[in-house]
């Protein structure tokens, strides 16, 4: 099964990068093959790709802004 995440290509390695955690304020390290991580101090997940984060997590409107999370889900504004 092949990975579909544009960061696992196989032209190049796998970056890292850190991310806090909306939830506890901790940096999580996710690297660009990686589809999720979770927070090892409270297990939050973060999502790598915009659409699963849109989809996914409860701060998604805060992470994206709201003009990308209408245009992803298609919602007008609640």
């Amino acid at each position: 099964m092949q990975c579909t995440c544009p960061g696992a290509a196989n032209l190049r390695s796998p970056t890292l990068e850190l991310r806090t955690c909306p939830q506890c304020g901790d940096e999580i390290e996710i690297f660009s093959d990686e589809m999720k991580a979770a927070c090892e101090r409270c297990g939050f997940v973060i999502y790598n790709d915009i659409i699963s984060c849109v989809r996914w997590c409860r701060y998604a409107k805060e992470c994206v802004g709201e003009d990308m999370y209408r245009k992803i889900t298609g919602k007008e504004e609640e």
